[in-house]
């Protein structure tokens, strides 16, 4: 018998090994009995993306011989982890006699010729590392010092989830601000015996009207935005005076908040904006005292060349529009002459986003604090957005660590045949890796500066991401590997030195590993309680006992229907209004009340379905209790409330799939009938007391 002949290799077999040294993922299992190989035109894009030319097979074959020179000659890869000490593998390999000499992030200095340890004693942090061969090769490396695991709340509590610009008090101009998260905070902790609140993201969005609603499409994930102000609690408002512009602002304020609690108005971002920034820009002139100065001149050396930056576009895009590729071409770069010419010519706008940017600050520590006076063991959780908008602040000032041309988003799935594109520009894994992860490591800390916790968006991101070449369709990407124990170990060194807790946006489909890698450092995940079934079963609903610990619990996310809507079945009415039902009506009821039915039956079976008899509401609220009873009695470390949930609201406040259709991300919470809620309602609901007093008596 003839042996078969060798397979002989390919174009696209030299083009996948060429993706995959550079952590372009070749082919992908979106189940474990399928696999989807990347199209050679997605390799070839996105590899361009990375620097690398593949457009011909000859490119390819020099490209991949290169890259294969490199890994070869090379004596270390440009970043390395130790977690607390141990040493990385890849020192193990050095040659014999290679001398290591170490800077720590301190400015300390270690050496030693031992390659397969490290000198005792390293602190933590990101320290230089460089290897000297006995040939007299040289590489110079960033060295990740970080502890084996992220800090865990201090003990299992309930908390608040809250869309912040939803929260409107009596004191808010038109949408919930900073006071507000305090006023909630403070409250929550004394009152209810919250552990936490968790709000949305609040970066800084791309100005110009209509402003993009969305909070995950940000300008600067780095920096706030001033809109959530409390223009009232700036300590210089005080002086300011009564005449002038100040003087008919507050009963303007007092109509934008009106409109939405009394007439039924959406929340008009744009309007708030504008009556902020009048009153800011009247604040800004009362001059600081020394010790507010001082303060302020510490912030502006503690945040350095990245707030320059930021507020330059923001002083640019006064003058430019905020679409930073369509300026004058040498503005585009913000390291050019002409940048550096204009920065001064606009010093005073320069500074004035500057200071917003302070004050912001200021009142985002001032919440945290109060917060934690009240008792809070974790207090405001703050949101982490996946990306940010191509056209923003931080994808002008840090072009170098973005992929030019690509987008994130996801590829084919049970719930999205097409895929999707979220026209956010990814950043860079070997950027980031010749760079320590410096613009990922700024990120962290300066959330951390006040986040009790961090909720990461899709913390699948921390291990690949889906690149989308522009103006291709989603199906034509590819994934990206990062080093997901780079990013681990900068995320567990920056939340160890604040004390902060990270909760993982982990929904959906994962990859198989990646719960398992961040369980062992502590990073918490996310569970939903619709989506918590056998699935390697008879897919029936998991029980209690059956949750895994390490999560945050909740019953529904903004993404997703209130707790009402999903019992009633409104939910699907609402998608079959907007025409974004792919099966008939009666279909899709009768799956979802089969859904909800399921769930209510496991509910009386634990006795947790109480006090159900009279009237709908009463039993509406009674089963609505009787979800967070169950979420009470697994061992999840953290149960969250939608607090709409708290008062029967039943209006999603994103409904994924819809644009104009439906006013995303522009509600103020409202009761069961739709009349809107305010902070000091809230407070006094016995609905949402009686809510809480549930979830407490089932600790």
């Amino acid at each position: 018998m003839t042996a078969p002949a060798p397979h002989a290799a390919t174009p696209d077999d030299d083009l996948a090994r060429l993706a995959a040294l550079h952590g372009v993922v070749p082919s992908y299992q979106p189940s474990a009995d399928r696999t989807v190989a990347a199209s050679p035109a997605a390799l070839v894009r996105v590899l361009g993306a990375l620097g690398v030319d593949a457009g011909s097979p000859g490119a390819v074959t020099a490209a991949l011989a290169a890259r294969r020179r490199e890994l070869t000659e090379r004596l270390l890869p440009p970043t390395l982890v130790s977690w607390d000490g141990a040493a990385p593998e890849a020192l193990a390999a050095l040659p014999e006699g290679t001398r290591l000499e170490i800077t720590t992030e301190q400015g300390e200095s270690r050496a030693g010729t031992d390659p397969a340890g490290l000198p005792d004693g390293l602190p933590h942090g990101v320290h230089r590392l460089t290897a000297t061969a006995p040939d007299g090769r040289s590489t110079r490396a960033h060295l990740i010092v970080a502890p084996p695991r992220l800090p865990a709340p201090p003990e299992r509590s309930y908390g608040l989830l809250v869309q912040l610009y939803s929260l409107l008090s009596r004191r808010s101009w038109g949408m919930g601000d900073l006071g507000d998260l305090g006023e909630l905070a403070a409250w929550a902790g004394r009152a209810l015996g919250a552990g936490f609140v968790q709000v949305n993201p609040l970066h800084a969005a791309v100005p110009g009207a209509p402003t993009d609603p969305s909070p995950y499409r940000p300008s600067s994930r780095r920096f706030p935005d001033p809109v959530h102000l409390r223009v009232e609690d700036v300590p210089e408002y005080a002086y300011a005076g009564d005449g002038g512009v100040l003087s008919d602002l507050p009963a303007r304020a007092a109509r934008l908040r009106e409109a939405v609690l009394d007439k039924g108005a959406l929340i008009d971002r744009d309007a708030v904006w504008e009556l902020k920034r009048a009153a800011l820009e009247v604040v800004r002139r009362v001059p600081l005292g020394p010790g507010r100065r001082a303060a302020y001149a510490d912030f502006l050396a503690e945040q350095g060349q990245a707030l320059e930056d930021h507020a330059t576009w923001c002083a640019l895009a006064e003058v430019h529009g905020s679409d930073w590729s369509r300026w004058p071409e040498g503005l585009r770069d913000p390291r050019s002459a002409e940048t550096a010419r204009a920065r001064a010519e606009l010093m005073d706008r320069v500074d004035f986003h500057s200071h917003l940017a302070w004050l912001t600050d200021a009142q985002l520590r001032a919440a945290q604090r109060a917060a934690r006076d009240a008792g809070m063991g974790v207090g405001v959780v703050h949101d982490l957005a996946v990306g940010v908008h191509p056209q923003g602040a931080d994808a002008w000032a840090q072009q170098e660590f973005f992929a030019a041309g690509m987008s994130v988003g996801a590829p084919p799935d049970a719930f999205n045949a097409r895929g999707q594109d979220w026209g956010l520009p990814p950043w860079r894994p070997d950027r980031l890796a010749a760079s320590g992860y410096a613009p990922y490591r700024d990120l962290l800390r300066a959330l951390f500066r006040y986040a009790g916790a961090l909720r990461i968006d899709h913390v699948m991101g921390l291990f690949r991401l889906w690149w989308v070449p522009q103006g291709e369709p989603p199906t034509e990407g590819a994934y990206i590997r990062y080093d997901a124990e780079a990013m681990l170990a900068v995320l567990v060194l920056e939340a160890s030195r604040a004390g902060a807790v990270v909760v993982g946006e982990d929904l959906g489909t994962v990859e198989p590993g990646v719960r398992e890698a961040l369980r062992e450092r502590g990073v918490l995940g996310t569970s939903v309680l619709w989506f918590e079934r056998d699935w390697a079963g008879d897919g029936h609903p998991l029980p209690p006992e059956s949750w895994r610990a390490d999560c945050l619990a909740t019953a529904t996310t903004h993404d997703l229907p209130p707790t009402a809507a999903r019992l009633t079945g409104e939910h699907v009415d609402l998608r079959d209004r907007l025409g974004l039902l792919t099966r008939p009506l009666e279909v899709e009821r009768e799956e979802a009340s089969a859904d909800t039915g399921e769930w209510l039956a496991l509910l009386a079976r634990l006795g947790l379905l109480r006090g159900a008899g009279g009237s709908d509401a009463s039993s509406e609220e009674a089963e609505i209790q009787a979800v967070h009873r169950f979420l009470r009695r697994t061992p999840a470390r953290l149960v969250g409330v939608w607090l709409p949930d708290g008062v029967g609201d039943r209006r999603p406040q994103n409904l994924p799939g819809t644009w104009d259709q439906y006013p995303n991300w522009r509600l103020p919470i409202a009761d069961a009938t739709g009349r809107p809620v305010t902070l000091e309602e809230l407070a006094a609901s016995p609905r949402l007391h009686a809510l809480i007093e549930a979830v407490r008596q089932e600790s």
